[in-house]
């Protein structure tokens, strides 16, 4: 169990330091790990209070949106079938 728990767990791949055009350097470790390369999009989010600034590729958000989607037309359907068989 505990195993499992910490393959979930972000991994901490060092600090980086932004530079006066706000441009910081992702560690080649991350870059590697998470197969980002050149050409790749980022799409950045900010955490509440300025806190939190994370990055999530492009590819992964648009089939994370298409997968939910499909969920929530299959949940439609259920709901619109109980809805039709509750009596009046």
């Amino acid at each position: 169990m505990l195993e499992d728990l910490t393959e979930r767990m972000p991994i901490f791949y060092g600090s980086v330091t932004v530079g006066e055009r706000g441009q910081v350097a992702i560690p080649a470790e991350a870059r590697r790990d998470q197969e980002i390369v050149p050409g790749i999009k980022l799409l950045a989010f900010g955490g509440p209070e300025g806190r939190a600034l994370m990055f999530v590729k492009a590819e992964f958000l648009t089939e994370f949106i298409t997968s939910v989607s499909g969920l929530l037309s299959q949940f439609e359907s259920i709901l619109r079938a109980d809805i039709a068989e509750q009596p009046k």
